[in-house]
């Protein structure tokens, strides 16, 4: 189909919505916004709760400090975090800006853009996660066959908010992870509007 004449770029789709896919779509935007918003604002509790998590403990005449560099998994944490927070606010603000301005044209190009940074985002939190969770396991329950002692039951408040900033880390994995089946229907629905219109709907 030719697109002379009608004023949109041929990297762009024009994506013709009867009232119900206006809603849906009005819809989907609001959720993906504030999905942003959380991956946002948990990314920075996050960041803070881990970067911030240190305690002393006095072993007979010298003093030993737990902080998050000593595990390298919260080391990766905190960047994933940082990744998704810096991601969060770009597409955050594409979100808002979207949503003022009500477009109803939409690029392949910037589609497979977005659907490909989510599903980066999403692998990289979910492997920080899923590796800050086995080390704080680990710390936490020791592992007997290899004689490693139970960590946490001497740096308890270390622990303790460690697992807080995982809890917020997996919170922002979980809402990249539904961001990345958005951009994935946002993506693929661009194409099934093309079949429609070349099928007479």
């Amino acid at each position: 189909m030719s697109y002379l004449g009608l004023g949109v770029s041929p990297g762009t789709v024009p994506v013709y919505h009867g009232t119900n896919l206006k809603a849906l779509d009005r819809k989907v935007r609001i959720a993906e916004m504030v999905l942003r918003g959380v991956s946002l604002g948990l990314g920075v509790l996050a960041i803070v709760l881990v970067v911030t998590d240190s305690q002393v403990k006095e072993f007979f005449s010298f003093q030993k400090k737990a902080k998050f560099t000593d595990m390298k998994a919260l080391v990766f944490l905190v960047i994933a975090n940082g990744l998704t927070v810096g991601y969060s606010l770009i597409q955050g603000l594409r979100c808002v800006v979207s949503m003022v301005r009500g477009h109803v044209l939409f690029s392949k190009p910037l589609a497979w853009l977005i659907f490909s940074g989510d599903q980066v985002m999403a692998y990289v939190t979910v492997a920080a996660v899923a590796a800050a969770l086995q080390s704080g396991m680990i710390g936490k329950a020791g592992q007997a066959e290899l004689q490693w002692m139970k960590v946490c039951n001497m740096y308890g408040k270390f622990c303790n908010k460690m697992g807080e900033g995982i809890g917020s880390s997996l919170v922002v994995s979980l809402s990249m992870v539904v961001l990345s089946c958005i951009s994935a229907f946002s993506l693929f629905r661009l194409y099934g509007s093309n079949k429609n219109k070349h099928s007479g709907w």
